[in-house]
C-alpha cells in the first residue's frame, strides 16, 4: 500500500539521536538531554487549580466550541492590547487552535492547494516547511542566518533581496510567506521596522503572511519581541499564531490561538468546524483564568531561560566553543566547531551522545539551511547545563 502524502518525507533525523540517547540510558549512561524543546518549567499553579475545578463540573465534559469559548477569546484580545497595543475583535479576528502546530498545519490547507507556492525561511521549524508540502504546495526557501544579525540593517536588506528573488523565481507566484521571530532554530530576532517591511512586501504582492509567534514572551537583555499585528496594514494581510506552550509553560495543554485578518481567521474557523470540536472545555477555562490572572508568569519564564542561556554560552565559551548570545527563544543555535567540520550535523550530534553523554538536535533536521549547526534546547536547569558543559569538555578532545 502506498501512502502518497508521506511517501516522499525524508527520514526524521531527530529519531536517530533520540534512539542513541535511549540506548545510552539503557546502558546506564547519564545523558543530559538538550535536544527536544519540551519545556520543563511547571505550568502556573492557577492553571492547574482551575483545570481541576472545571473538570469536576460535568457540564464541562460535553463538546466545546471549535473556535474557543467567548471569554477565552476576550482574554486573548485583552492580552494583545495590554502587551502590544493591538486591537482585536474576539468574534471575528481570533480563533482557538489545539496548539500552534495544529493551527498552522490546518491553516496551510486553507491558504494553499496543489500548484500553489509558499516562501519559508531556511532553516526552519520542520512544520513550517512541511505544512505547505502537506497541502500540496511548492516551497521556496530563503536563507535565514542566526542570532542578532537579522537586526543589522545590511542583513535585513540582504534578507529582503533574497525574499524578492524567491518570489520571482518560478511560477506561480507564491501566495503565502511564513515567518517566525524570535526564530526557531536560529534565535534570530527582529524589530518592528522589519515586521513593517514584511507587511509592506506582502501587501504589494497580494500575499498572506503567517507569523508563528511561539516565543512572543521569551526575550532577553531587555528585548521585547514585536507582534507583526503592530505593523500598519497588518490586518489586511497578516495572521499570527500565539501559543501558551512557552510563555506559560503549558506544552501538553495544547492551547494556542490565531489572530489577525478576519477573512483568514474565518476560513480556518470554518475548516476546523469540520475537523474538531475544540479543546477540552476545562482546559479552555483554565487558560482563560491564566491569561487574566497570571500576567507576570511569562516574564518569570523568560528570566529562567535567559539565565540558562547565559550559563550555557558562558560555559561553552570557556571550553573553546564560541557562540553569540541570541536575544530570544529557548534555543541556542551553535555552528559545529571548525575542528569537527569533517562531520555533518547528524554525525556530530551522534558523537556527542556516544562520547559526551549530551543530546542535541542536528541542524539538518531543520532543512538544508541547518546543515553545519546543532541546536541546544534550554530545557534543563543550570546545574544540568553545567554538567553538559563538563561532559562536552571531556568528549570534544579536538577543542583542547
Amino acid at each position: 500500500m502506498e501512502f502518497r502524502r508521506i511517501t516522499n518525507l525524508p527520514p526524521y533525523v531527530f529519531t536517530i539521536i533520540n534512539n542513541l540517547k535511549i540506548q545510552a540510558r539503557h546502558d546506564g549512561a547519564d545523558v543530559v538531554d538538550l535536544g527536544f524543546g519540551n519545556p520543563d518549567i511547571p505550568s502556573p499553579q492557577i492553571a492547574v487549580d482551575k483545570l481541576i475545578e472545571a473538570a469536576q463540573n460535568s457540564k464541562n465534559h460535553r463538546y466545546s466550541l471549535s473556535r474557543g469559548l467567548p471569554k477565552l477569546r476576550e482574554a486573548v484580545a485583552d492580552m494583545y492590547m495590554r502587551n502590544w497595543n493591538v486591537t482585536l475583535d474576539p468574534e471575528t479576528q481570533i480563533t482557538n487552535t489545539i496548539g500552534s502546530k495544529e493551527g498552522f498545519s490546518h491553516l496551510m490547507w486553507v491558504l494553499l492547494d496543489r500548484g500553489d507556492a509558499a516562501i519559508v525561511p531556511s532553516p526552519s521549524y520542520p512544520i513550517h516547511i512541511y505544512g505547505p508540502i502537506f497541502a500540496g504546495a511548492d516551497v521556496r526557501q530563503v536563507p535565514m542566518q542566526s542570532q542578532q544579525v537579522i537586526d543589522d540593517q545590511q542583513y535585513s536588506d540582504e534578507f529582503f533581496e533574497n525574499l524578492t528573488e524567491a518570489y520571482k523565481n518560478g511560477w506561480p507566484r507564491p501566495r503565502v510567506l511564513v515567518v517566525s521571530f524570535p526564530h526557531n532554530p536560529t534565535g534570530a530576532t527582529v524589530d518592528l521596522a522589519f515586521m513593517q517591511r514584511v507587511v509592506d512586501f506582502c501587501l504589494e504582492r497580494d500575499m498572506i503572511v503567517v507569523h508563528d509567534f511561539a516565543y512572543a514572551d521569551v526575550g532577553f537583555d531587555g528585548y521585547k519581541p514585536p507582534s507583526i499585528l503592530q505593523a500598519e496594514g497588518a490586518m489586511d494581510c497578516a495572521v499570527e499564531l500565539y501559543s501558551m506552550t512557552k510563555s506559560f509553560s503549558m506544552a501538553g495543554w495544547r492551547v494556542a490561538f490565531m489572530a489577525g485578518n478576519e477573512k483568514v481567521v474565518g476560513a480556518l474557523t470554518k475548516l476546523k468546524s469540520y475537523l474538531d470540536y475544540g479543546s477540552f472545555q476545562p482546559v479552555q477555562i483554565a487558560a482563560t483564568v491564566t491569561l487574566n490572572e497570571a500576567q507576570d508568569f511569562p516574564q518569570e519564564v523568560s528570566n529562567i531561560y535567559e539565565s540558562r542561556r547565559n550559563a550555557l554560552i558562558d560555559g561553552l565559551d570557556r571550553i573553546g566553543w564560541h557562540i553569540p548570545k541570541s536575544r530570544g527563544s529557548m534555543f541556542v543555535w551553535a555552528p559545529i566547531p571548525e575542528v569537527y567540520s569533517d562531520m555533518d550535523s547528524v554525525e556530530f550530534c551522534s558523537h556527542l551522545v556516544r562520547d559526551c553523554n549530551v543530546a542535541l538536535s542536528p541542524g539538518a533536521g531543520f532543512g538544508p539551511g541547518g546543515e553545519g549547526f546543532a541546536r541546544f534546547a534550554l530545557i534543563e536547569n543550570e546545574q544540568r547545563i553545567a554538567q553538559a558543559v563538563r561532559n562536552l569538555k571531556m568528549g570534544l578532545t579536538r577543542l583542547q
